[in-house]
């Protein structure tokens, strides 16, 4: 019909699927998305490592991912745009696949880690509008947990400069420079893409910190966190000073790698050098690399000590993000005082919602203002895992938040880790949360050892939420 050659999906006339993909759900969501699929990948690399490699090359392949770079989202519109996870997949992915069969698929790395520059491309190209490695819109992923539609323009104008966006983008860099040290293992080709990352990497952590020279970042002082930018039609600047999720997403720009890799490459180590004589500026926004704090590792990271202190601080809160159950998706201070923004002669409200949407945004099944997410608090934890590796037990915060005990972050990672896992098992009642409450499914031996592992879950009770039938990225819970 001639209404479908404008419609949805137009420019995607090259996609061609024919595989087994795998789903997030087999009855509320039986088709492809493409950052879910990613962390279904991890899992699936504990039982069949050589699946999960070949799923993680269908969407990079030249039958799915288009001609310009960009990865399709998931099947009613290619187009849109989640966050960049795919290279943070692989490498994880990697090293799974080498703690099962025993040996490095340096291949499998070096294939995927190709198309993945077409798609870095992309995002470099598409989404950084001013050109001034802030990234903005398009991440449906996230759906209701802004202000504003985060897919759509912004009411009256203007654009939002996403907190998430660049770190997302910064955690990808750092990704990618990940991978070309691997490669470059095997191939000193490769470091000059690890000094390309490198340099991205800088540039982002920068213009996090101050976007075009106005003394206006995403980092806010006097609260200790990342906010979003609103930059108005009339030049303004505003900061959404909402606390979601979205401010602890710089903590997954992290990376880690050992002394005698770093010896290894000359090249990095001179250029890095020569950031540091050049750019100063740009070099003190991010973790001091030629220290290894005596643990013999290097740490490249968005965050030095003290923010991410601070960060740490609002996460591990009871008060704010941190639930019985894990990491909820945005402060439970709006519970009983509701952020509220005005513009344009229209109140925007945003409250704490720990159970399913309240609104029929996004078809209202879905809800980023409450829930704990499973693939946020793994990334949450993987991070904490990185850091440590460098700060050692030497670095300790307080958990929770005002309870005056320190841990180091190994112990926190674990202790979430533990969180998250009594969701899904028998409390001291017998029941477990993710049931609800619903006597049937915990007491029934027919049912009772049957686990559901939704697509999210509530943030005061653990209860299971939204799709329920073996929802895909739930899975990495079988990771901690």
């Amino acid at each position: 019909p001639e209404t479908r050659l404008t419609g949805r999906n137009h420019n995607w006339k090259h996609f061609y699927a024919d595989q087994i993909l795998s789903m997030p759900d087999k009855w509320e969501y039986p088709w492809f998305a493409s950052w879910d699929l990613a962390f279904h990948c991890l899992t699936f690399a504990k039982i069949d490592p050589d699946f999960a490699k070949k799923q993680l090359e269908l969407l990079v392949s030249a039958n799915y991912i288009h001609p310009n770079g960009q990865l399709p989202a998931y099947e009613w519109d290619f187009g849109d745009a989640n966050p960049p996870v795919h290279a943070l997949a692989a490498w994880q992915l990697y090293q799974l696949d080498k703690e099962v069969n025993g040996k490095e698929d340096v291949l499998f790395l070096e294939a995927v880690f190709q198309k993945l520059l077409l798609n870095f491309t992309w995002w470099v190209n598409q989404k950084d509008s001013e050109g001034n490695n802030i990234f903005e819109g398009g991440f449906l992923g996230l759906d209701n947990i802004g202000v504003f539609n985060r897919s759509a323009p912004v009411p009256g104008g203007g654009f939002l400069e996403q907190a998430d966006g660049s770190s997302w983008m910064a955690m990808y860099a750092v990704n990618m420079m990940q991978i070309s040290l691997e490669l470059a293992l095997h191939n000193p080709v490769y470091e000059h893409m690890a000094i390309k990352f490198a340099e991205h990497f800088l540039y982002i952590a920068g213009s996090i910190a101050d976007m075009g020279g106005d003394s206006l970042g995403l980092w806010d002082d006097q609260d200790g966190f990342y906010y979003d930018l609103l930059r108005k039609p009339d030049g303004e600047n505003d900061r959404l000073r909402l606390r979601t999720l979205v401010g602890l997403i710089p903590m997954f720009a992290v990376i880690v790698f050992d002394e005698n890799k770093w010896n290894k490459l000359p090249g990095l180590k001179e250029k890095l050098d020569w950031f540091m004589v050049q750019r100063p500026d740009l070099v003190k926004l991010i973790s001091y690399w030629k220290d290894t704090k005596g643990a013999e590792q290097h740490l490249f990271s968005l965050l030095r000590g003290h923010r991410m202190k601070l960060l740490l601080k609002r996460m591990l809160d009871p008060a704010e993000f941190l639930s019985d159950y894990g990491i909820r998706s945005i402060s439970k201070v709006y519970q009983q005082h509701p952020y509220n923004y005005y513009l344009n002669g229209a109140d925007y409200q945003v409250r704490y919602n720990p159970a399913e949407s309240d609104t029929g945004m996004f078809g209202g099944n879905s809800n980023w203002r409450g829930p704990i997410w499973m693939p946020i608090n793994y990334l949450l934890i993987q991070s904490l895992k990185n850091f440590q590796e460098y700060y050692t037990d030497d670095f300790k915060v307080e958990y929770p938040t005002n309870s005056g005990s320190y841990h180091s972050l190994a112990e926190i990672a674990d202790a979430l880790g533990k969180r998250l896992k009594s969701i899904f098992l028998r409390n001291e009642n017998g029941e477990r949360p993710v049931f609800g409450g619903y006597d049937k499914l915990n007491h029934d031996p027919h049912f009772k050892d049957y686990i559901l592992f939704h697509e999210y879950f509530n943030g005061d009770n653990g209860k299971g939420l939204g799709a329920s039938h073996q929802t895909g990225w739930t899975g990495l819970i079988a990771l901690l």
